[in-house]
């Protein structure tokens, strides 16, 4: 970061969130002022494949690094969390993740307080008009999805590790390595299946589409089906400060 660059988050309005999106093949970070607006460049890296959490957190740190000043951070992870702690991180394929305080783990490097929420229920607070049933689905390494009633987030389902169709979960059907396999037609109309599959469920009023391969529909939504931006998961690092 330059010195004109410092100079710049030093004249921001505060406070600034340290805004991370842990995900199953990148990791990605920026320092966001409390409009969400990126006051800093945002930096990826390549997730450690199989990491045992300290590493994790070890690149973590060695990636924000650069960013300058933040006075909180907030975490979006693709598993279930609880009060900060972890309880599954499937995608991450990694069983030392289950039990694991990530927030505690953070604060300790970074100095500054850290929440942590799963990765999908964190764009959807970026997004939700905070009226009636409002869900998220992202679709990038695997699926995720997030549950809201008038603007309160459901307790996370991890709807991705239950069965979709032929003994498969929707994780195996819809994620990444899926979507490779075979072909974007395909594809597609797993997510078309899987969008029915979450109205009937939810009965929701609005679903939104986040994550890396939302961009890759092919079909025509409904009007209460909307793609975000794969940005939200930033956005929504703010909203998580917000009580």
């Amino acid at each position: 970061m330059t010195d004109v660059q410092r100079a710049g988050i030093e004249h921001t309005a505060r406070p600034l969130t340290l805004a991370i999106d842990v995900g199953g093949t990148g990791l990605k970070a920026s320092v966001v002022d409390e409009a969400a607006q990126m006051v800093t460049e945002r930096v990826r890296v390549p997730t450690p494949v199989g990491a045992p959490p300290e590493k994790l957190v070890e690149v973590l740190a060695g990636m924000v690094a650069p960013l300058g000043a933040f006075d909180r951070v907030s975490v979006g992870f693709p598993g279930v969390v609880r009060n900060g702690r972890v309880l599954t991180a499937a995608n991450l394929g990694n069983d030392k993740w289950t039990g694991f305080d990530l927030a505690q783990a953070l604060e300790t490097v970074l100095g500054k307080p850290v929440r942590v929420a799963n990765d999908a229920d964190l764009q959807g607070l970026a997004v939700i008009a905070g009226k009636g049933v409002e869900m998220v689905i992202t679709l990038g390494t695997g699926f995720g999805t997030g549950l809201y009633l008038d603007g309160r987030l459901a307790p996370h389902l991890e709807i991705a590790h239950h069965p979709f169709r032929h003994g498969e979960t929707y994780d195996e059907q819809l994620g990444n390595a899926a979507r490779k396999e075979i072909g974007s037609a395909r594809w597609n109309k797993r997510v078309e299946k899987a969008i029915g599959n979450m109205r009937r469920l939810t009965s929701f009023d609005h679903l939104f589409i986040g994550g890396g391969n939302a961009k890759k529909i092919g079909f025509a939504l409904a009007p209460d089906v909307t793609v975000i931006s794969n940005e939200a998961g930033m956005e929504g690092g703010v909203a998580l400060w917000r009580d």
